[in-house]
Protein backbone atom coordinates (compact mmCIF):
# COMPACT_ATOMS: atom_id res chain seq x y z
CA UNK A 1 0.00 0.00 0.00
CA UNK A 2 2.89 2.47 -0.12
CA UNK A 3 3.65 2.86 3.74
CA UNK A 4 6.36 -0.01 3.78
CA UNK A 5 9.52 2.67 4.07
CA UNK A 6 7.47 4.79 6.67
CA UNK A 7 6.37 2.18 8.89
CA UNK A 8 9.89 1.01 9.11
CA UNK A 9 10.85 4.43 10.55
CA UNK A 10 12.57 4.34 14.27
CA UNK A 11 11.01 6.69 17.05
CA UNK A 12 12.73 10.15 16.80
CA UNK A 13 12.87 12.20 20.19
CA UNK A 14 11.03 15.59 19.51
CA UNK A 15 13.18 18.40 19.60
CA UNK A 16 10.71 20.72 20.93
CA UNK A 17 13.12 24.00 21.15
CA UNK A 18 13.83 23.80 17.19
CA UNK A 19 10.15 22.96 16.10
CA UNK A 20 8.84 25.91 17.84
CA UNK A 21 12.09 28.16 16.36
CA UNK A 22 11.16 27.07 12.90
CA UNK A 23 7.38 27.86 13.68
CA UNK A 24 8.09 31.60 14.72
CA UNK A 25 10.14 31.77 11.47
CA UNK A 26 6.96 30.44 9.34
CA UNK A 27 5.76 33.53 6.62
CA UNK A 28 1.56 32.27 6.11
CA UNK A 29 1.31 34.26 3.17
CA UNK A 30 3.95 32.33 1.02
CA UNK A 31 3.98 29.39 3.23
CA UNK A 32 7.85 29.36 3.46
CA UNK A 33 10.21 29.94 6.24
CA UNK A 34 11.94 33.00 6.02
CA UNK A 35 15.50 33.50 7.56
CA UNK A 36 18.07 36.47 7.36
CA UNK A 37 19.43 34.60 3.50
CA UNK A 38 15.47 34.05 1.97
CA UNK A 39 13.59 31.48 2.29
CA UNK A 40 13.39 27.57 3.07
CA UNK A 41 11.26 24.99 2.79
CA UNK A 42 10.94 21.13 3.11
CA UNK A 43 10.18 20.13 -0.96
CA UNK A 44 9.05 16.94 -2.60
CA UNK A 45 12.33 15.85 -2.51
CA UNK A 46 13.06 16.42 1.13
CA UNK A 47 9.65 14.57 2.15
CA UNK A 48 10.20 11.25 0.07
CA UNK A 49 13.82 10.84 0.88
CA UNK A 50 13.20 11.43 4.82
CA UNK A 51 10.13 9.38 4.66
CA UNK A 52 9.45 7.22 2.23
CA UNK A 53 6.03 8.35 1.79
CA UNK A 54 5.12 8.89 -2.28
CA UNK A 55 4.23 12.74 -3.54
CA UNK A 56 2.84 11.37 -6.82
CA UNK A 57 -0.58 9.85 -7.41
CA UNK A 58 -3.81 10.95 -6.27
CA UNK A 59 -4.80 13.96 -4.33
CA UNK A 60 -6.18 13.09 -0.82
CA UNK A 61 -9.29 14.97 -0.79
CA UNK A 62 -12.87 14.03 -1.11
CA UNK A 63 -15.94 14.48 0.67
CA UNK A 64 -15.72 15.32 4.50
CA UNK A 65 -18.69 15.15 6.86
CA UNK A 66 -19.87 16.98 10.02
CA UNK A 67 -20.62 13.76 11.56
CA UNK A 68 -18.08 10.60 10.83
CA UNK A 69 -20.49 8.26 13.27
CA UNK A 70 -21.84 6.08 10.18
CA UNK A 71 -18.57 5.42 8.45
CA UNK A 72 -17.13 4.43 11.97
CA UNK A 73 -19.69 2.00 12.83
CA UNK A 74 -19.43 0.99 9.33
CA UNK A 75 -15.78 0.57 8.92
CA UNK A 76 -14.52 -0.35 12.05
CA UNK A 77 -16.79 -1.15 14.40
CA UNK A 78 -15.65 2.05 16.75
CA UNK A 79 -17.80 4.81 17.81
CA UNK A 80 -16.49 8.61 17.86
CA UNK A 81 -15.93 11.05 20.49
CA UNK A 82 -19.39 13.10 19.91
CA UNK A 83 -22.00 13.39 17.50
CA UNK A 84 -20.21 16.07 15.35
CA UNK A 85 -17.24 14.71 15.75
CA UNK A 86 -14.23 13.44 13.25
CA UNK A 87 -11.77 11.91 16.14
CA UNK A 88 -11.82 8.60 18.19
CA UNK A 89 -10.35 7.35 20.86
CA UNK A 90 -6.90 6.03 20.34
CA UNK A 91 -7.08 3.71 23.20
CA UNK A 92 -10.25 2.46 21.46
CA UNK A 93 -8.31 1.55 18.27
CA UNK A 94 -5.52 -0.35 19.63
CA UNK A 95 -7.92 -2.20 21.98
CA UNK A 96 -9.80 -3.37 18.90
CA UNK A 97 -6.08 -4.47 17.14
CA UNK A 98 -5.57 -6.21 20.36
CA UNK A 99 -2.40 -4.05 21.34
CA UNK A 100 -3.68 -1.48 24.11
CA UNK A 101 -2.16 -2.86 26.39
CA UNK A 102 1.20 -3.02 25.22
CA UNK A 103 3.82 -1.23 27.02
CA UNK A 104 7.79 -0.89 27.07
CA UNK A 105 9.60 -3.75 28.58
CA UNK A 106 12.67 -2.89 31.27
CA UNK A 107 15.91 -2.95 28.65
CA UNK A 108 13.87 -2.94 26.08
CA UNK A 109 15.17 -0.83 22.60
CA UNK A 110 12.35 1.30 20.74
CA UNK A 111 13.15 -0.36 17.87
CA UNK A 112 12.72 -4.01 19.80
CA UNK A 113 9.16 -2.67 21.17
CA UNK A 114 7.84 -1.64 17.58
CA UNK A 115 9.09 -5.10 16.37
CA UNK A 116 7.45 -6.86 19.03
CA UNK A 117 4.23 -4.45 18.83
CA UNK A 118 3.88 -5.08 14.76
CA UNK A 119 4.27 -8.84 15.76
CA UNK A 120 1.20 -9.28 18.24
CA UNK A 121 -1.17 -7.09 15.47
CA UNK A 122 -0.02 -9.43 13.07
CA UNK A 123 -0.66 -12.30 14.76
CA UNK A 124 -4.73 -10.80 15.56
CA UNK A 125 -5.02 -9.84 12.08
CA UNK A 126 -3.60 -13.70 11.10
CA UNK A 127 -6.66 -14.90 13.00
CA UNK A 128 -9.11 -12.98 11.00
CA UNK A 129 -10.64 -13.70 7.46
CA UNK A 130 -13.05 -11.81 5.03
CA UNK A 131 -15.07 -8.77 6.40
CA UNK A 132 -13.15 -9.32 9.74
CA UNK A 133 -9.49 -8.55 8.18
CA UNK A 134 -10.65 -5.98 6.44
CA UNK A 135 -11.94 -4.01 8.81
CA UNK A 136 -9.24 -4.76 11.28
CA UNK A 137 -6.60 -3.42 8.09
CA UNK A 138 -9.18 -0.48 8.23
CA UNK A 139 -8.64 0.24 12.22
CA UNK A 140 -4.44 -0.11 11.41
CA UNK A 141 -4.22 2.42 8.58
CA UNK A 142 -6.76 4.67 10.86
CA UNK A 143 -4.10 4.63 13.46
CA UNK A 144 -1.39 5.37 11.11
CA UNK A 145 -2.60 7.92 8.86
CA UNK A 146 -4.93 9.84 11.89
CA UNK A 147 -2.57 10.42 14.35
CA UNK A 148 1.35 9.86 12.41
CA UNK A 149 0.80 11.22 8.86
CA UNK A 150 -2.54 13.69 9.73
CA UNK A 151 -1.67 13.79 13.29
CA UNK A 152 -3.65 15.58 15.73
CA UNK A 153 -2.88 17.41 18.69
CA UNK A 154 -3.63 15.35 22.04
CA UNK A 155 -4.60 11.55 22.82
CA UNK A 156 -7.72 11.45 19.72
CA UNK A 157 -7.50 9.93 16.47
CA UNK A 158 -9.05 12.05 13.28
CA UNK A 159 -10.75 9.49 11.05
CA UNK A 160 -11.05 11.96 8.21
CA UNK A 161 -9.42 9.47 5.80
CA UNK A 162 -12.02 7.03 6.17
CA UNK A 163 -13.72 7.33 3.03
CA UNK A 164 -10.54 6.96 1.02
CA UNK A 165 -10.19 3.30 3.15
CA UNK A 166 -13.38 2.30 2.10
CA UNK A 167 -11.39 0.57 -1.05
CA UNK A 168 -8.72 -0.94 0.41
CA UNK A 169 -7.32 -2.02 -3.46
CA UNK A 170 -6.92 1.76 -3.83
CA UNK A 171 -5.17 3.33 -0.40
CA UNK A 172 -1.82 3.04 -2.21
CA UNK A 173 -2.66 5.55 -4.96
CA UNK A 174 -2.93 8.30 -2.91
CA UNK A 175 -0.16 11.22 -2.51
CA UNK A 176 0.18 10.82 1.35
CA UNK A 177 3.44 12.37 1.59
CA UNK A 178 1.90 15.45 -0.16
CA UNK A 179 -0.99 15.34 2.18
CA UNK A 180 1.10 15.35 4.90
CA UNK A 181 3.25 18.73 4.19
CA UNK A 182 -0.10 20.14 3.17
CA UNK A 183 -1.45 19.40 6.83
CA UNK A 184 1.88 20.51 8.79
CA UNK A 185 2.15 23.74 6.73
CA UNK A 186 -1.57 24.76 7.81
CA UNK A 187 -0.47 23.66 11.84
CA UNK A 188 2.34 26.08 11.35
CA UNK A 189 0.10 28.67 10.71
CA UNK A 190 -1.11 28.97 13.59
CA UNK A 191 -0.15 31.13 16.70
CA UNK A 192 3.72 31.54 17.40
CA UNK A 193 1.89 31.00 21.12
CA UNK A 194 1.23 27.58 20.66
CA UNK A 195 4.37 25.40 21.32
CA UNK A 196 4.75 22.56 18.50
CA UNK A 197 2.68 21.30 15.49
CA UNK A 198 0.16 18.87 14.92
CA UNK A 199 1.48 17.26 12.37
CA UNK A 200 4.55 14.84 11.44
CA UNK A 201 7.44 17.14 13.38
CA UNK A 202 10.24 14.36 12.35
CA UNK A 203 10.01 15.71 8.92
CA UNK A 204 11.26 18.94 9.85
CA UNK A 205 13.32 18.36 12.42
CA UNK A 206 15.74 15.87 9.92
CA UNK A 207 15.33 18.58 7.36
CA UNK A 208 16.67 21.02 9.23
CA UNK A 209 19.64 18.49 10.38
CA UNK A 210 20.41 18.45 6.72
CA UNK A 211 20.08 22.05 5.60
CA UNK A 212 20.76 23.95 8.07
CA UNK A 213 23.83 21.95 9.83
CA UNK A 214 25.07 24.59 12.07
CA UNK A 215 22.52 24.28 14.30
CA UNK A 216 24.08 21.57 15.58
CA UNK A 217 21.33 19.86 17.14
CA UNK A 218 21.25 17.02 15.35
CA UNK A 219 23.72 13.89 15.62
CA UNK A 220 24.33 10.80 12.80
CA UNK A 221 23.93 7.04 14.58
CA UNK A 222 23.51 5.06 10.95
CA UNK A 223 25.28 6.01 8.07
CA UNK A 224 23.37 4.91 4.73
CA UNK A 225 20.13 4.10 6.53
CA UNK A 226 16.95 4.62 4.36
CA UNK A 227 14.69 6.41 4.60
CA UNK A 228 17.15 9.49 5.71
CA UNK A 229 14.86 9.48 9.24
CA UNK A 230 16.76 6.67 10.42
CA UNK A 231 20.10 8.37 9.84
CA UNK A 232 19.34 10.95 12.79
CA UNK A 233 19.17 10.86 16.70
CA UNK A 234 18.49 14.63 18.67
CA UNK A 235 21.25 15.88 20.34
CA UNK A 236 19.53 16.73 24.21
CA UNK A 237 19.86 19.73 25.60
CA UNK A 238 19.22 20.49 29.43
CA UNK A 239 19.13 24.04 28.90
CA UNK A 240 15.22 25.92 29.30
CA UNK A 241 12.66 25.24 26.71
CA UNK A 242 12.88 29.50 26.03
CA UNK A 243 16.64 29.67 26.01
CA UNK A 244 17.17 26.90 23.69
CA UNK A 245 14.49 28.94 21.30
CA UNK A 246 16.12 32.15 21.87
CA UNK A 247 19.80 30.62 20.77
CA UNK A 248 18.37 28.87 18.23
CA UNK A 249 17.36 32.16 16.68
CA UNK A 250 20.74 33.93 17.47
CA UNK A 251 22.44 31.25 15.03
CA UNK A 252 20.02 31.70 12.73
CA UNK A 253 20.42 35.66 12.10
CA UNK A 254 24.61 34.72 12.04
CA UNK A 255 24.80 31.52 9.95
CA UNK A 256 27.16 32.66 6.83
CA UNK A 257 25.48 32.14 3.74
CA UNK A 258 27.85 29.60 2.48
CA UNK A 259 27.04 27.71 5.28
CA UNK A 260 23.13 26.91 4.42
CA UNK A 261 23.35 23.30 2.89
CA UNK A 262 20.70 24.06 -0.58
CA UNK A 263 21.68 20.65 -2.24
CA UNK A 264 22.33 18.49 0.37
CA UNK A 265 21.34 15.32 -1.18
CA UNK A 266 24.26 15.55 -4.30
CA UNK A 267 25.77 11.84 -4.39
CA UNK A 268 23.15 10.61 -2.53
CA UNK A 269 22.94 7.04 -3.81
CA UNK A 270 19.23 6.01 -5.13
CA UNK A 271 19.91 2.52 -5.55
CA UNK A 272 18.30 1.66 -2.24
CA UNK A 273 15.26 3.96 -2.17
CA UNK A 274 13.27 2.61 -5.63
CA UNK A 275 10.59 5.44 -3.64
CA UNK A 276 12.79 8.40 -4.44
CA UNK A 277 12.89 7.09 -8.31
CA UNK A 278 9.42 6.82 -8.69
CA UNK A 279 8.70 9.99 -7.41
CA UNK A 280 11.00 12.34 -9.21
CA UNK A 281 9.46 13.96 -12.22
CA UNK A 282 7.19 15.49 -9.47
CA UNK A 283 10.57 16.73 -7.53
CA UNK A 284 11.14 20.68 -8.54
CA UNK A 285 7.46 21.57 -9.77
CA UNK A 286 5.29 24.55 -8.06
CA UNK A 287 1.77 22.38 -7.37
CA UNK A 288 -0.90 22.33 -4.54
CA UNK A 289 -1.12 20.07 -1.99
CA UNK A 290 -3.97 18.20 -1.26
CA UNK A 291 -4.87 17.28 2.63
CA UNK A 292 -9.01 17.05 2.17
CA UNK A 293 -10.18 20.73 3.10
CA UNK A 294 -7.08 22.23 3.18
CA UNK A 295 -5.20 23.36 -0.11
CA UNK A 296 -1.79 25.39 0.55
CA UNK A 297 0.67 25.93 -2.96
CA UNK A 298 4.04 24.46 -2.60
CA UNK A 299 6.34 27.66 -4.04
CA UNK A 300 9.14 26.48 -5.23
CA UNK A 301 9.64 29.52 -6.75
CA UNK A 302 11.19 31.39 -3.84
CA UNK A 303 13.73 28.55 -3.43
CA UNK A 304 15.00 27.62 -6.70
CA UNK A 305 18.50 27.49 -5.11
CA UNK A 306 17.17 23.61 -3.56
CA UNK A 307 17.01 22.49 -7.23
CA UNK A 308 20.54 23.55 -8.27
CA UNK A 309 19.28 26.53 -9.96
CA UNK A 310 20.87 30.43 -9.90
CA UNK A 311 18.99 32.42 -7.43
CA UNK A 312 20.18 35.74 -6.27
CA UNK A 313 20.61 36.18 -2.25
CA UNK A 314 17.75 38.26 -0.91
CA UNK A 315 19.66 39.41 2.26
CA UNK A 316 16.97 40.31 5.39
CA UNK A 317 19.14 42.30 7.56
CA UNK A 318 18.68 41.87 11.50
CA UNK A 319 19.49 43.01 14.52
CA UNK A 320 23.18 40.78 14.81
CA UNK A 321 24.21 40.67 10.97
CA UNK A 322 25.40 43.57 9.01
CA UNK A 323 25.21 43.64 5.34
CA UNK A 324 28.43 41.90 3.82
CA UNK A 325 29.51 42.79 0.30
CA UNK A 326 33.17 40.98 -0.69
CA UNK A 327 35.55 43.54 -2.72
CA UNK A 328 32.99 46.88 -1.31
CA UNK A 329 34.27 50.04 -0.03
CA UNK A 330 30.40 49.14 1.79
CA UNK A 331 31.07 46.25 3.64
CA UNK A 332 29.73 45.89 6.87
CA UNK A 333 26.99 48.52 6.58
CA UNK A 334 23.88 48.26 6.81
CA UNK A 335 21.79 48.35 3.61
CA UNK A 336 19.38 50.94 2.21
CA UNK A 337 16.62 48.10 1.31
CA UNK A 338 16.55 44.21 0.89
CA UNK A 339 18.43 43.24 -2.65
CA UNK A 340 15.87 42.20 -5.29
CA UNK A 341 15.33 39.14 -6.76
CA UNK A 342 13.12 38.81 -10.25
CA UNK A 343 12.07 35.21 -11.06
CA UNK A 344 10.46 33.62 -13.97
CA UNK A 345 9.08 31.16 -14.26
CA UNK A 346 7.18 27.81 -16.47
CA UNK A 347 3.70 26.52 -16.25
CA UNK A 348 2.36 25.70 -12.68
CA UNK A 349 2.58 21.68 -13.56
CA UNK A 350 5.05 21.32 -16.13
CA UNK A 351 7.22 23.45 -18.58
CA UNK A 352 10.90 24.11 -18.37
CA UNK A 353 10.39 25.18 -14.29
CA UNK A 354 12.13 28.02 -12.43
CA UNK A 355 14.59 30.00 -14.54
CA UNK A 356 16.06 32.67 -12.16
CA UNK A 357 17.84 35.95 -13.09
CA UNK A 358 19.65 38.29 -11.62
CA UNK A 359 17.69 41.72 -9.90
CA UNK A 360 18.84 45.13 -10.58
CA UNK A 361 20.80 45.42 -7.82
CA UNK A 362 22.59 42.01 -7.98
CA UNK A 363 26.66 42.54 -7.87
Amino acid sequence: MGFGPFLRLEELAPDVALIQALKERWDPECHNFLFPWGHMIPTLEDMVRITGLRVGGQAVTGTTYTSYQEPVERLLGLEVRGERSSLVQRTALQASLGVANARHQTGESQAEYMARLTEDARAVLAEEEGDAADRDLRRFLTLVIGKLILGTRGDPVGCRCLPLLEDLSSVGNYAWGAALLAHLFDSLGTSSRETGVAGFFPLLQVWAYYHLPSLGRGVARRHGAVPLLQCWRFCRDERSLRRQVTLIHDILDTIPFSHVQWTPYVGESDAAQPWVERDRPYFGRDIWLHCFNTVVPLHHRLVARTLGLHQAVVEFPTRQRPLATTGSSGAGRWPPRPRATRTTFGPMLGGTGPRCTRGPDDR
